[in-house]
């Protein structure tokens, strides 16, 4: 049976493009995740004067610029961050996943534009710092963002919605580790057998402890929704700073920042063999 021809080239041409985008934001979003990682153990048993408050996201930046070409390092992972914003937009508004519009597929889609957000903050909050503007208001974007919306009519309950996305997608992150779901779109069968398994290790430690962070970030927004108080809202900074308070503190958190390293390195991996639909 014949079979039309037309629109072979276009698609390929934008895959291209889509797939070294994805790929380079991949490999972004794993330095921040390692750095994060990093600084989170150091603050965990207070290695080289670190404290949570200067192990959040921002923060690897302030890292970054510190070290030898600081500027371009940034200016590198800030382009990576930009990018990795730009293909979730791309996986929310072109449906390249193809979740389709029920409501399962609208809130993962939902879940892509929220995660381009998020990078696309944190590239902004890099910019202003390598042009000198970064300032101190003493506050997170959560808190920004819960400010803001606790001014809105209706403002209260969308920042519980907010928070309890935020905790559902802490939840799956959670559930893709233990069930190996991360693993669907990797060609593991190409990653070399005496790295394969120490690889995969790392995703299964990682997602978890990348869900355990985002689920207290969303416990936080929710609280701040209850009590209608954005400076209870948090970042990274104020979940290491739960996790520290908590019992066995320095230990949970280290634990966890070991966990984001190896999510961070899974994100490598992601890089190189995952499957990118365009």
């Amino acid at each position: 049976m014949y079979a039309p021809q037309t629109n072979l080239h276009v698609p390929a041409s934008r895959s291209g493009w889509v797939k070294q985008l994805a790929k380079f934001g991949l490999y972004a979003n794993g330095t921040v995740y390692v750095l994060l990682g990093m600084l989170a153990f150091m603050a965990a048993f207070g290695l080289n004067g670190k404290t949570t408050a200067k192990a959040g996201k921002q923060s690897i930046f302030s890292f970054l610029l510190d070290q030898p070409f600081g500027k371009i390092l940034v200016g590198i992972v800030i382009l990576g961050l930009i990018c990795y914003a730009i293909w979730r937009f791309i996986q929310a508004f072109m449906d390249t996943e193809k979740k389709g519009k029920d409501a399962k597929g609208l809130a993962r889609r939902l879940g892509y534009a929220f995660s381009g957000l998020v990078y696309g903050g944190l590239a902004v909050s890099g910019f202003k710092l390598l042009q000198g503007n970064a300032q101190s208001s003493g506050g997170s974007s959560q808190q920004t963002l819960a400010d803001t919306l606790l001014d809105k009519p209706f403002g209260q309950w969308l920042l519980g919605f907010i928070g309890l996305a935020t905790i559902g997608l802490g939840i799956y992150q959670i559930y893709k580790g233990f069930s190996g779901k991360f693993l669907k779109k990797i060609r593991a069968a190409q990653i070399k057998t005496e790295w394969r398994n120490a690889l995969v290790r790392a995703g299964k430690i990682g997602y978890p402890a990348h869900g355990i962070v985002w689920g207290i970030i969303g416990y936080l927004l929710l609280k701040a929704s209850l009590h209608a108080n954005a400076q209870e809202a948090g970042g990274t900074e104020s979940a290491f700073q739960f996790l520290e308070n908590s019992s066995f503190g320095s230990f949970l958190l280290g634990a966890v920042a070991l966990g984001l390293i190896c999510y961070g390195i899974f994100m490598f991996v992601r890089g190189r063999y995952e499957t990118i639909s365009t």
